[in-house]
């Protein structure tokens, strides 16, 4: 009996990852990486594998320290093996994401049974800031899969334990964070209510056997992976006596991590921020019963329910830590979603989802969500169809300026806004208005893979821009780049200039004016609102406007004289694609 049940969970298990290929990889390999993160970190790992240089990640051939090297090794193997980089880039955030999926499912059923396992793991994949972090070549999906396998292994541990090898493992994968992002050490918070509910309702725990001595086993297992990454880097550092790469060192091990949580730099927001502007959204649709599960909840942690207490203590640690820094963004709360989740699992599937207000709440959110999607695809559609004669808000005017494909763009929100109505119809009909929500985030996840990825990758990508550029600049003149970024480089069809990675503006542009004085032939490439005061705008050739920016071409032509004798044309950095560095005396071409 225990083995039939076994076997189906895992069936249901194999179901549930197969729907996750589906939902989460719908239009591999139909775009390229887009801004803001994406083709700086394709960049990386394409630039790894083509210069061999995998300790130190650069940028165009400049050192990139805001993060440590994990993700980019991933995406880097993945080029390696496939020579895709359509499909590479997306890898380690599509197994990241299957990898939660399965954890979820696995922990939940030893904390509770086979029926709460699957919802939660349906739970999981239907999330919003889920399945848009494992759809997207960011970090936070691969640390989010560490800091919950960290989480796995100490509550191994500590409720169903006691269990010291889940627990060093749980360590392990909590360092492996720490190389991915910085915040792997996440899951060590859960000692905080497992410490308090110790002390309050010792009974509600398993007994813990060992030493002391045994608790160390985490902490030094952390610093294993940390290790493996930082003794060869800080040894590379020292025995180099480059003044660069000590910059790097120090940047990359102060001031992107103590002094980026301390005393940020961007990223400003207010100390409610997560609760008021990132939770309601990014963590539907479970964030609909959130008034029905804050009773059921304090009555369970009321009864000293061990599961919830060391679950949603967790969560509110982490929620508070990235709440105390001042810099904050939506994506740093996804480590503690699997944990929201899996709290809200039991009771959802266990009588929750037929409350009439949920409901209400689920029918509502639906209905407007797509009848929203279903005029903005009919007045795109009605754009698109009268060549933008008729379109009085001139969004597809505006749209279609900035490359995106109109007819698919319709068809996306079209198809996404109809199918929620017929599916809100179809809830309320027959009283399902929480699981018709949940169909229709998958239809909308799989049509903006089908339609959406096509429609909006020319918009979002640099191709079309520096395909335009490559016939504009013939392959004998020089070409030079200032205001780029990584999009623009992923995309380059040549070898090219550049004046350094995040320089001042004005810096930038006179070292431009200057190497152009002294290279015949060659042409800058630039945003028409950084041309003033060493370039004339009227003698500037327009090539499109991508990523709200107008980009022109300017030559020797277009010299003012008002920046001569300014600007060190030895800042020049000669990039060149094929090597995946910057070119050095010797270097072939080829």
């Amino acid at each position: 009996m225990v083995g039939g049940m076994r076997r189906t969970a895992v069936a249901e298990l194999w179901l549930l990852l197969g729907a996750g290929v589906v939902l989460l990889g719908l239009g591999l390999g139909l775009r390229d990486p887009w801004p803001a993160d994406e083709p700086r970190f394709a960049l990386i790992a394409r630039d790894m594998v083509r210069s061999g240089e995998w300790l130190f990640p650069r940028v165009a051939g400049e050192w990139y320290s805001d993060k440590p090297p994990l993700f980019m090794w991933l995406a880097a193997i993945f080029y390696a093996l496939t020579g895709e980089l359509r499909v590479a880039f997306l890898l380690p955030s599509l197994l990241a994401g299957l990898g939660m999926v399965a954890l979820v499912h696995d922990l939940a059923r030893r904390l509770w049974d086979r029926r709460v396992a699957l919802a939660a793991g349906l739970l999981l994949l239907l999330s919003v800031q889920f399945t848009l972090q494992a759809r997207s070549a960011q970090l936070d999906a691969l640390v989010a899969l560490w800091t919950t396998l960290g989480l796995y292994g100490l509550l191994r541990h500590l409720l169903l334990g006691p269990d010291w090898r889940w627990y060093t493992a749980g360590g392990f994968a909590m360092g492996l964070g720490v190389v991915t992002k910085g915040v792997g050490f996440l899951p060590l918070f859960v000692l905080l209510p497992w410490l308090w509910l110790r002390w309050w309702r010792p009974g509600a725990l398993p007994p813990v056997d060992g030493s002391w001595r045994m608790w160390l086993l985490a902490p030094a297992a952390l610093l294993v992976p940390v290790a493996c990454w930082l003794l060869p880097m800080a040894a590379t550092v020292w025995a180099s006596g480059d003044p660069a790469l000590e910059a790097y060192r120090d940047d990359l091990l102060f001031r992107q991590t103590v002094t980026r949580y301390a005393d940020t730099w961007t990223h400003l927001r207010p100390a409610w921020y997560y609760l008021v502007h990132v939770i309601p959204w990014a963590w539907l649709p479970t964030t609909l019963a959130l008034p029905w599960l804050l009773t059921a909840w304090r009555r369970r942690l009321v009864r000293g329910d061990a599961r919830y207490w060391l679950l949603l203590g967790w969560v509110v640690c982490v929620l508070l830590f990235f709440s105390l820094s001042p810099g904050k963004r939506g994506v740093y709360l996804l480590p503690a979603l699997p944990a929201f989740v899996l709290a809200a699992a039991p009771l959802l599937s266990g009588g929750l989802l037929r409350r009439r207000g949920l409901r209400v709440a689920a029918a509502v959110v639906g209905g407007v969500l797509a009848a929203i999607a279903c005029g903005i695809g009919v007045a795109l559609s009605l754009a698109a169809l009268s060549a933008l004669d008729w379109d009085p808000l001139g969004i597809g005017a505006r749209l279609a300026r900035q490359g995106f494909v109109l007819p698919g763009v319709a068809a996306l929100a079209g198809v996404s806004g109809l199918t929620g109505m017929l599916l809100t119809a179809w809830g309320v009909a027959r009283r399902r208005e929480p699981v018709a929500l949940g169909l229709w985030l998958a239809v909308s996840w799989l049509a903006l893979g089908a339609l959406g990825y096509p429609a909006i990758n020319d918009a979002r990508s640099a191709r079309d821009l520096m395909a335009a550029v490559a016939v504009r600049v013939p392959a004998g003149h020089p070409l030079a780049m200032i205001g780029w970024k990584e999009q623009l480089v992923l995309q380059l069809p040549r070898p090219a200039v550049h004046f350094g990675f995040r320089r001042a503006a004005e810096t930038e542009l006179r070292d431009a004016a200057a190497w152009l004085r002294g290279t015949p032939g060659g042409w800058v490439l630039a945003p028409a609102s950084q041309l003033a005061p060493c370039f004339e705008p009227v003698q500037a050739q327009p090539v499109m406007r991508r990523h709200r920016k107008d980009w022109v071409l300017v030559d020797a032509r277009a010299l003012t004289g008002r920046c001569a004798g300014e600007g060190d044309s030895r800042a020049a950095r000669r990039y060149v694609p094929a090597l995946g560095r910057n070119a050095m005396a010797g270097d072939s071409l080829k």
